[in-house]
């Protein structure tokens, strides 16, 4: 057999080499392919947009009922407040009674339990006649001497003193040096009367350790 006529042969099931459909038909396959994947892709963009916009408002909502909750929250605490107004009022009125209490007893002296101790040291046969009590104030400072070396004060406590003998100023001197804030002491004049008992003047400096502090650290509680 010839090569023409093997080629002219029909083989049946082979695949066909001859393309008889026109290059429009093609052209429009391919159009439509490509329609195809541009609409799946726009349709995989829609659902994109979509599910971010769902992701989006679901967290909008989320922080709306969080601000709900938190507007709800704040207007019952202010409601609470309001309703104890009155007791932070009385609180900030006791707040400043006792700052005021605490700040007037600040240089206070005990002045009854000193004397008493004044009393314990002395000798029995001596009396105390009269008492002069000079001290600081929490508005002003107490006058401090003008001699050099001498200790800061913050009172004085002048003595007008009995003795029916003749007093040994130097011991009574020694046993007042274990009084609280006892500074120092200056003797004054030493006269006789007429009924032979002796007349004795008696100056204490006293220093900060003599302060009751009844209300300090307490809270005035």
């Amino acid at each position: 057999m010839s090569r023409a006529a093997a080629a002219d042969e029909l083989v049946l099931g082979a695949e066909p080499r001859v393309d008889l459909l026109p290059p429009e038909v093609k052209a429009g396959k391919r159009v439509k392919a490509t329609r195809r994947r541009l609409i799946a892709a726009l349709i995989g963009v829609v659902v994109l947009v979509s599910a971010g916009v769902a992701a989006a408002s679901w967290d909008a909502q989320n922080s709306r009922a969080e601000l709900a909750t938190a507007q709800a929250r704040t207007t019952e605490l202010l409601a609470h407040q309001a309703k104890y107004a009155e007791v932070n009022q009385v609180q900030d009125a006791v707040d400043t009674t006792v700052a005021a209490r605490q700040f007037g007893a600040s240089t206070e002296v005990d002045w009854k339990a000193y004397l008493s101790g004044v009393r314990a040291v002395l000798p029995a046969d001596v009396s105390i006649d009269t008492v002069t009590v000079d001290s600081a104030s929490p508005l002003l400072p107490f006058d401090q001497a003008t001699a050099p070396l001498q200790a800061v004060r913050v009172a004085t406590l002048t003595l007008s003193l009995t003795s029916p003998d003749l007093p040994s100023v130097p011991q009574w001197l020694e046993s007042m040096k274990g009084l609280p804030g006892y500074t120092d002491a200056t003797p004054g004049s030493i006269t006789r009367s007429e009924i032979g008992a002796y007349k004795v003047d008696l100056t204490l400096h006293i220093n900060d350790g003599a302060y009751s502090n009844r209300f300090a650290g307490t809270g005035g509680k």
